[in-house]
């Protein structure tokens, strides 16, 4: 989403017509993946310093899922049931904080295959590459 990849296209048209919600620790995870393709020479520092400004863009616009102990239970449900990573499963357990534990027909967005057939496993419209 905020760095030109393969999947940018993909996102910002599966974004275009959607609202954004996303968990608490999502700007986290996205400036750390900034940093790493910066640090492995993937991207320029220009290119990073126009990656921040797009993540503080969309941080204007989308609404956040705060962190909750609901949160916390459900992804260490998830944990449990699933083969997630501890971020991955927050991540999903914020979707369904948000979709109020009725996924059916709500989207997910992941670039994660395992993640993504998690969500779809839990109910949600996955959209993914």
């Amino acid at each position: 989403m905020c760095v030109n990849q393969a999947a940018t296209v993909f996102s910002q048209t599966a974004l275009r017509t959607k609202s954004l919600t996303v968990w608490w620790g999502t700007p986290v995870e996205m400036v750390a993946a900034c940093c790493r393709l910066h640090r492995d020479g993937k991207i320029t520092q220009q290119e990073f310093q126009a990656a921040i400004r797009r993540l503080e863009e969309l941080r204007e616009g989308w609404a956040e899922v705060s962190p909750a102990e609901r949160v916390r239970e459900l992804a260490q449900g998830l944990v449990e049931s699933h083969p997630l990573r501890a971020a991955d499963a927050m991540q999903l357990a914020a979707a369904l904080v948000w979709s109020a534990a009725s996924p059916r027909g709500r989207p997910f967005v992941s670039l994660d295959q395992r993640l993504a057939a998690t969500a779809a496993d839990e109910g949600f419209e996955v959209l993914t590459l």
